[in-house]
């Protein structure tokens, strides 16, 4: 054989390989590829080892695995008018290659517009409480409206989350108002109850003094004992506790040397 045909030979060879290596495709477990075939739609391909021929089919890659979207802060205007800035997380997969490659251009991206505008739809019906205390019963909101959205399209939405919300500098300084007047409130009804308690106990007390003058009169003695401890008070007694501070007096004063 000639040199010629060698090379021909040579050719054909190297070209028969690039087109078997180009049929044969290694999809991971969480990989499917949908194959179109002269543009007709024929089917999920994968995992594992999978063939197309080139030249007529042509295939789109999708990862089903979970993915993440950050969607971006959205200015939402609350039931009671205040001016929030709100973002959000979405985690969604594709459950559907075929509707996902089909139904939407581009999933991810719709995927993440239809968020927005959710985030601003809903949030937008709700008072500003209602957005700081209830997070988990709107993240479940937010998560089933989107998920609805996405249904037709092959994506399955499993969570969304509330991230942050960024309020006006003049609404965190009345919410700090709010917080601090709340704290004196609580503050000022401890002290009245003490108050209240510590009268009740004083009643009890005079009650029961009314009934034994003699804890009465040794009450008396404590007390002008601790004052007599006091050398810088003058006590002026009057009545029978002359006497009584009298002798107080006379215990408390230092001899003379």
């Amino acid at each position: 054989m000639s040199p010629t045909i060698y090379g021909i030979f040579f050719v054909v060879i190297i070209f028969l390989i690039l087109i078997l290596a180009s049929a044969i495709k290694i999809m991971a477990e969480y990989e499917r590829i949908v194959v179109f075939r002269l543009g007709r739609l024929i089917g999920i391909k994968g995992p594992g080892l999978v063939f197309i021929i080139p030249i007529i089919d042509t295939y789109i890659k999708l990862d089903l695995r979970t993915r993440v979207i950050d969607v971006p802060k959205q200015r939402v205007i609350t039931e009671d008018n205040v001016t929030v800035d709100v973002d959000a997380v979405v985690y969604f997969r594709i459950v559907d290659p075929n509707k996902a490659v089909v139904e939407v251009q581009r999933y991810d991206v719709a995927t993440g517009l239809l968020a927005q505008t959710t985030l601003r739809d809903v949030l937008g019906q709700k008072s500003l409480d209602e957005l700081l205390s209830k997070r988990d019963e709107l993240n479940k909101s937010l998560q089933s409206i989107i998920d609805q959205g996405t249904d037709p399209w092959g994506i399955k939405v499993s969570a969304v989350t509330i991230r942050d919300v960024a309020l006006p500098e003049e609404m965190l300084r009345a919410i700090a108002k709010q917080a601090e007047a709340e704290r004196e409130k609580r503050s000022r009804i401890i002290i009245a109850d003490g108050e209240l308690q510590a009268s009740k106990k004083m009643a009890e007390a005079a009650e029961f003094y009314e009934k034994a003058p003699a804890a009465l009169r040794l009450r008396e003695l404590q007390t002008l004992a601790e004052i007599a401890r006091e050398k810088n008070l003058i006590v002026v007694p009057g009545g029978d506790f002359g006497k009584v501070a009298g002798i107080a007096k006379a215990v408390n004063k230092k001899p003379v040397e």
